[in-house]
């Protein structure tokens, strides 16, 4: 793994949804999210940093490319979390070599800019969401292409495939496609141990206590549930060729002071 720097001046976000901050709600009405809770650490333990945050839901990966990336480097920055295929992965179609080639321009581009980047690989939904386990050969590509580009460009990543605790229903939300907040936290938390900084550790490893195991009863209820507040809605969306992020413009769209 690359080494980080010891300090960041200007730190920027790109992704989707899940750098956005779903669903980590903040007390304005919007979204927290690792992101934020990484840039806040940043700035507690430095004294100042300033931070600008690109992500839209629902983006893939070829939109983050052409909407985010030429922004984030004309802002200079010296730290950049890139998080995307999610979107790519659940869609009717998809291109993983696509996929790999714009993650590798955006990692090359940035790093070649003067900025260290951090990125991350997806676990397998498929315990959390059981109708994703038709989905576990494209996240297993996903998530090998992530692990190659990154050695040849030098990029910071944190394995999630690789440790059980991602995969613990209570670090995600209703949906079962965000982290909810103590997913979010945990993830800030890793990423601040890949950059080396001050009072972090593994503990973000460590798996939750044994839980309660629901009921066959209360299981297929919550199943219903799900399907009718979530999945519905999302396949009627997606079949009209709509998205969640449309219309929607970045949270913090510019280098500000935390």
């Amino acid at each position: 793994m690359a080494t980080a720097k010891t300090r960041f001046e200007r730190y920027v976000a790109l992704g989707d949804s899940s750098a956005e901050g779903l669903d980590d709600p903040d007390t304005r009405g919007g979204y927290r999210g690792w992101a934020d809770r990484l840039a806040e650490r940043i700035s507690s333990q430095q004294g100042s940093l300033e931070y600008a945050n690109l992500a839209i839901r629902g983006r893939r990966t070829r939109q983050i490319r052409l909407e985010q990336l030429e922004v984030a480097a004309s802002l200079q920055p010296d730290l950049v979390t890139l998080f995307a295929g999610t979107n790519d992965v659940v869609s009717r179609r998809f291109d993983l070599s696509q996929v790999a080639a714009d993650l590798e321009a955006m990692q090359t581009a940035l790093i070649e800019g003067g900025a260290t980047l951090l990125t991350f690989t997806l676990p397998e939904l498929g315990p959390i969401l059981p109708f994703a386990k038709r989905l576990a050969p494209r996240i297993e590509a996903l998530n090998s292409a992530i692990r190659d580009i990154c050695q040849r460009t030098g990029a910071l990543m944190v394995d999630f495939a690789a440790y059980p605790v991602c995969l613990d229903p209570r670090l995600w939300s209703e949906d079962r496609l965000h982290a909810n907040a103590l997913g979010h936290e945990r993830i800030a938390d890793a990423l601040a141990h890949a950059l080396g900084l001050p009072d972090t550790d593994a503990s973000w490893q460590s798996l939750l206590p044994p839980r309660v195991q629901p009921t066959r009863r209360h299981r297929v209820a919550a199943e219903l549930t799900w399907m009718g507040r979530y999945l519905i809605p999302w396949l009627w969306r997606h079949a009209l060729g709509k998205s969640s992020g449309d219309r929607r413009q970045p949270k913090r769209p510019q280098l500000t002071p935390i």
